[in-house]
């Protein structure tokens, strides 16, 4: 009997949360209309950062002409090891080390960019190189209500906020789609910028597409935060019940 008492009030504590969730404003882009064409005219580019990790491989019809702009560890005879690539680290001046032509300024400079420089820088060693960039450590974190946050990885040179949010698992019913916080890193400067994914204006939003290092934050809607201090004091409400259901439990045995 005891038990089931205990199973009634924790049923009557969840029915009533449940009455005060709301689906209101879960919609994405609520004032797209059928069949409308928006054009995509966001010239968003890659930029590189203090601290990034990028990979750059050169190449040529000759071989062993860009041999020495690759470097790699491993590749000495008798290790066993298959030769990795080296990374290049952006230092705090916005620097790499490149081989053969010494320190490259790239902060700021988007992937294409960094390939024309690097060919101009080249262009007394190589004729036509072809130049691969790819940035190693681009990753976003995604953060509150959503069903799984985390950090992830990111294959490619950019990701919007729909797909980041895809990777988290969406927004959470008790989520805010309409004030969805991105905080971005400008040299060791925070910048918060709010996106409403409730309107199709957010597509042209300057954080729809992420940079590496991007911290997506959803946070809870009212009925998230009403249900998170309801939980407490159903928690506690349960408890007290509980000790009063016991007190009278052993009362009435004992008489």
């Amino acid at each position: 009997m005891f038990q089931k008492i205990k199973v009634a009030c924790f049923l009557g504590a969840t029915c009533i949360v449940a009455s005060c969730t709301s689906t209101k404003d879960v919609v994405y882009f609520q004032d797209a209309d059928q069949f409308e064409t928006l054009v995509d005219d966001n010239t968003f580019s890659t930029k590189f950062k203090v601290d990034d990790l990028v990979s750059i491989h050169v190449s040529t019809l000759d071989p062993e002409a860009s041999a020495p702009f690759n470097l790699f560890r491993g590749a000495e005879e008798g290790i066993g090891m298959r030769p990795e690539q080296v990374n290049y680290l952006v230092d705090k001046n916005g620097e790499i080390d490149f081989p053969v032509i010494g320190k490259v300024k790239i902060e700021g400079l988007s992937p294409s960019e960094t390939k024309d420089l690097l060919r101009e820088k080249m262009a007394d060693y190589l004729k036509d190189p072809i130049i691969n960039i790819r940035i190693r450590n681009f990753t976003v974190t995604i953060l509150g209500a959503v069903n799984r946050p985390g950090t992830y990885p990111i294959n490619g040179e950019q990701i919007t906020i729909m797909e980041a949010l895809g990777y988290a698992g969406d927004i959470g019913i008790k989520g805010r789609r309409d004030n969805v916080m991105v905080i971005r890193d400008f040299d060791g400067t925070k910048v918060y910028n709010r996106i409403n994914l409730n309107q199709k204006e957010s597509l042209k939003s300057p954080v729809y597409y992420l940079t590496q290092n991007d911290v997506v934050y959803v946070e809870p809607n009212k009925s998230g935060k009403t249900q998170s201090n309801f939980d407490q004091r159903a928690s506690i409400a349960v408890s007290i019940i509980s000790v009063l259901i016991t007190s009278t439990v052993v009362l009435l045995t004992r008489n």
